[in-house]
């Protein structure tokens, strides 16, 4: 049997990166446990627990990196354990036998209270080790994912200034609506993408450790450990955070730490997810109406049957990996809500596979998006040539304003503009003609009074109002955006555009 013989996710084969990947892998998983557990052993040491000895430490040290060997062990014993954490204990203690017995001294798998593999554990004991690596991982993978959603911001302001001035016809009910720019309606994506950024930096910012808090989180197995030295296991929390790199520990937990941490994560991402629909929505629309394309490879093909086609795949393939991750949330909103009291197991496998899915779903998301919103080609004879079958329409409030400086009633004026407008969508709509509303007007004495100056009412430019300036204020040099994006330059300016794995 080879890899093909099995199913493997497409969302890690296909869509995202190693580097999300990596962190969610099983190596770097259990791993990540073994650290755990030498910096609690570590901690433990410096507060006095003389049974932890050097020699311990060393053995432990000496085999964070867990081996293939050792996960074959580990595979072994979980079938007869039913309980992974104590599965990998027992691996770690044959790779680090002078360890055996302190292993895990006082925590739960999710860094709670428990004795080593050596004494009784119950499955519902065992769970701290998972949440503080969880916790690790959820940071890491935040980490990763901001700077690249950075980069789609800038490349999207980029742009948006590029076409700051460029008029386009504006839909609203995705009916034709008064004109915008191009650079203007890319704004509205950059603004949204920007309040993405900033729920994710704030979660991010939010995050905290789950520590050693014991079984049910009243610490009571640290105060027998200790002899009744609580200052000792403030400063064990202290040391904990301070080798995983967080500033604090969450006040309140349970056997676990509270789901909702999950949640607005979760929460956070999801958005985003919601976000990427938008845009790519909008892209695939732009693209029917041959307005503007997402980048195409030239060997690349739209249709098995229709030769012809060009398909816009990346936007479609965004939107439905988008569809996926702005669901996801209510995954974690059930179960939060479905938690029991101090805690309960059923949130254990969801949460195997929703926590790296969305973040896997949200790094795939960010590499579609960064090759979209660097390559997006732009057709200004198609925008002007779709701009000129509305325009007329457009102009006929300003045909009427310019009619009543002349002297002429107003109510007759529009009653006049009414009746052409409607003959002109009925030939356009009935015959297949191109718009001749200026061809009527100029053809009906009514209108002789203006006839010069319907041509300069017909400007493109004079439509979009403040465009230009509105996209300078959000997305120029001097914007609050670009001071919000500085801390990811290094990232923006040195990383080459995503490319697409297929």
């Amino acid at each position: 049997m080879t890899k093909y013989d099995e199913y493997e996710s497409p969302l890690a084969h296909r869509y995202a990166s190693n580097e999300i990947k990596k962190i969610f892998s099983p190596r770097e998983r259990a791993s990540t446990w073994r650290k755990l557990w030498l910096w609690l052993a570590e901690a433990e040491k410096d507060l006095g627990l003389t049974q932890i000895t050097d020699q311990a430490l060393e053995g432990l040290r000496s085999n964070l990196i867990v081996s293939d060997g050792a996960f074959q062990v580990i595979a072994q014993e979980e079938r007869i354990r039913r309980h992974d954490v104590m599965s990998h204990i027992y691996a770690l203690e044959k790779d680090a036998p002078d360890a055996a017995g302190i292993i895990h001294i006082g925590a739960t798998s999710c860094y709670g209270t428990i004795f080593s593999s050596k004494h009784a554990i119950s499955p519902t004991q065992a769970n701290k080790v998972t949440d503080n690596a969880d916790l690790i991982f959820m940071r890491d993978a935040l980490r990763l994912i901001l700077p690249k959603l950075a980069k789609v911001i800038h490349n999207l302001s980029r742009f948006a200034l590029k076409y700051k001035d460029l008029p386009t016809l504006a839909f609203t009910h995705y009916q034709a609506a008064q004109p915008i720019s191009l650079g203007r309606r890319a704004a509205q994506w950059v603004q949204d993408l920007a309040m993405d950024l900033e729920d994710i930096e704030y979660v991010l910012a939010g995050l905290k450790f789950r520590g050693a808090q014991g079984t049910t989180g009243t610490q009571a197995s640290f105060v027998e450990i200790f002899h009744g030295d609580t200052s000792k296991i403030d400063r064990l929390n202290e040391i904990l955070c301070d080798k995983a790199g967080f500033e604090t520990c969450y006040d309140i937990s349970t056997q676990t730490y509270t789901r909702k941490v999950d949640l607005r994560i979760a929460n956070a991402l999801s958005a985003f997810g919601a976000t990427a629909i938008r845009i790519a929505t909008d892209i695939r629309h732009l693209a029917h109406d041959k307005i503007l394309d997402e980048p195409h490879e030239a060997t690349q093909t739209g249709s098995s049957a229709m030769a012809f086609k060009s398909n816009p795949m990346r936007s479609e393939r965004i939107c439905s990996l988008g569809r996926k991750l702005s669901n996801i949330s209510a995954n974690f909103s059930d179960t939060f809500s479905s938690q029991w009291l101090e805690r309960t197991l059923d949130d254990s496998a969801i949460r195997r596979i929703d926590i790296p899915e969305m973040f896997l779903l949200s790094d795939a998301l960010l590499i579609l998006l960064d090759d979209v919103t660097n390559g997006i080609v732009v057709f200004p004879a198609m925008i002007r040539a779709q701009l000129e079958e509305e325009l007329p329409f457009m102009a006929t409030e300003n045909i009427i304003m310019k009619l009543v400086n002349n002297g002429i009633s107003r109510q007759e004026a529009h009653e006049r503009i009414r009746v052409h407008s409607r003959e002109t969508v009925k030939t356009m709509k009935e015959d297949g003609k191109r718009n001749d509303l200026i061809a009527r007007i100029r053809g009906d004495d009514f209108f002789k009074p203006i006839w010069d100056e319907l041509d300069g009412m017909l400007d493109p430019k004079l439509f979009i109002g403040r465009s230009a300036e509105i996209v300078e204020r959000y997305c120029g040099s001097g914007a609050t955006l670009m001071g919000r994006l500085d801390k990811y330059k290094d990232y923006i300016y040195s990383t080459a555009t995503a490319t697409l794995a297929v």
